[in-house]
């Protein structure tokens, strides 16, 4: 996997996207599970699509669900979120580039782009928002997870389609 820049990994969606299409997995990446999120064919809206179950064990296991993603759903890049914090080094953020790292080496995802994108407090927002529903509790954080998950793939869609249509309007201009 290689790491891009947020609007590169755009910019290079849409010019793919005129000959074949492409849909981007927002990740939100926790101790014991990652949410998953999908964004839609057009790339405006994401949904929530799964958790996968995080183990040192298991990232080979991981690996092949993301190749089995990337073709079952025409996948070309990822949102990863990422606790980015000026102040410090987040212990999140080494929890992040681990999970990266790892499926990158077993190199089943070879030219696959990402990103990282600003996760502070989305699961802390989706926490807040299902609590009156007294879920159980592994419910309850698998939910969290997807919907976390889906804030990050979301707020990345709104800024990056806001920058292009912005330089769409100064180009017409």
């Amino acid at each position: 996997m290689q790491y891009v820049k947020p609007l590169h990994l755009f910019q290079n969606l849409v010019k793919s996207n005129a000959s074949q299409g492409g849909r981007l997995l927002g990740l939100d990446v926790g101790v014991k599970y990652v949410g998953l999120a999908i964004s839609d064919l057009d790339n405006k809206i994401a949904s929530p699509l799964s958790v996968l179950v995080r183990k040192k064990t298991n990232i080979d296991l991981v690996a092949h669900d993301f190749q089995s993603l990337i073709s079952e759903l025409s996948l070309v890049g990822f949102v990863v979120g990422y606790p980015f914090d000026r102040q410090r080094l987040a212990p999140d953020a080494t929890q992040v580039k681990l999970f990266i790292d790892d499926p990158s080496e077993t190199g089943k995802l070879d030219g696959l782009k990402f990103t990282f994108w600003d996760e502070r407090f989305t699961s802390k927002n989706v926490e807040l928002l299902i609590k009156p529903l007294s879920l159980h509790p592994v419910l309850a954080k698998t939910v969290v997870d997807k919907f976390a998950a889906v804030q990050i793939l979301q707020a990345y869609l709104d800024y990056v389609n806001k920058k292009e249509n912005r330089l769409a309007g100064a180009a017409t201009s």
